[in-house]
This record gives structure tokens, C-alpha cells and sequence, in this order.
């Protein structure tokens, strides 16, 4: 066949431009696409500690891209959590909720800035005496991305952890 028929052209036109719609975030959450389909790993304890512990973190776009869903795992399973992260039309901002494998869950917003995040979230039923964490994630040069947090325990703003990022593919998240 020399040519094809207009009919068909436009049909394979058409399928093309609704699967690339298909895999686009809503605006408001296009700032973190560098993240979105890559799953993440980064060394949570200090070197030296006497156990290591790692972060499996894998981003994903989800609910037609009206969201971001994120799953994470610690040490094989050990502990994990999911978050939603989406655009609250009515509030202008972006918001989350992260619900983990030790029985709390958190409700927050993050502010996108050019090189990466600043996110603050209310936590409930923490057995720590945890109520509230104030986070900032950057993307590094490299492609990597740098995350600290600090949490607001007994009242009193105190360090929490540090963890630098790196993309790899063959990381998975798992949950016991």
C-alpha cells in the first residue's frame, strides 16, 4: 500500500495525541515531574550507624493525573506508608495525605519552589509524640534529590532525618 487513507491517518493521529494527554499531570502539578516514574533510593542512617536502613521511594502519576501517588519503603518492608498528593481547587493549594504501616497518618501542604519543596503536615496518632513535620526536599545538579525534615515531638521542634536520593530503577518498594 503507497498510501494510506485519509480515514486511518487521522485515527493514528488521534490515538497518538490522547495517549500523550493520557500521560500528562494537571498544571499545578507538572513541578514535580522529574520525580513522577522513577523510583528513588537514599540511605536513611548515618554512615557508620550499626544498622543501615534505606528508603525505597517510587513516584507515580495517578487519577488521570489529577494526583501523584507516592509509595515508600523502609528496609524491605519494615516500615512504609502512601501518599496523595493533589491541587485543592477551592484552597489554591497543594496538598497530601500520607497513611503508614505503623498505624498514624498525616494531612499537609507543600509549596513548589525552582529547585524543589518545602511541605508542613499535622500528624495524627503518632506514638512518638510526634504532631507536626516541617520538611525540604531540593533537586541536586546531578538529578538526585537531597531531603531533610525536622518534627515538631512534645512540643518542641527538633532534627529528623536526612536522606539523599538517587534514581534507581531496579529498587522496589515492598510492604510485609
Amino acid at each position: 500500500m503507497k498510501y494510506m487513507k485519509p480515514g486511518i491517518t487521522l485515527l493514528l493521529a488521534f490515538i497518538c495525541v490522547a495517549s500523550l494527554q493520557a500521560q500528562e499531570l494537571d498544571k499545578e502539578l507538572r513541578v514535580f515531574e522529574p520525580m513522577v516514574g522513577k523510583t528513588w533510593k537514599g540511605k536513611l542512617s548515618e554512615d557508620g550507624a550499626e544498622k543501615e536502613a534505606w528508603d525505597v521511594s517510587r513516584w507515580e502519576r495517578a487519577l488521570n493525573g489529577k494526583a501523584i501517588r507516592i509509595l515508600h519503603s523502609v528496609n524491605d518492608g519494615e516500615y512504609g506508608g502512601e501518599t496523595m498528593l493533589y491541587w485543592n481547587r477551592e484552597k489554591e493549594e497543594l496538598q497530601f495525605y500520607y497513611f503508614t504501616t505503623a498505624g498514624f497518618m498525616t494531612h499537609g501542604t507543600i509549596v513548589a519552589n525552582e529547585d524543589g519543596y518545602t511541605a508542613h503536615e499535622k500528624v495524627t496518632g503518632n506514638q512518638n509524640g510526634i504532631t507536626e513535620v516541617r520538611s525540604r526536599s531540593v533537586l541536586q545538579e546531578d538529578g538526585s534529590m537531597l531531603g531533610t525534615s525536622e518534627y515538631l515531638k512534645n512540643g518542641e521542634w527538633v532534627p529528623g532525618h536526612s536522606i539523599h536520593y538517587h534514581e534507581d530503577a531496579s529498587a522496589e518498594v515492598k510492604f510485609r
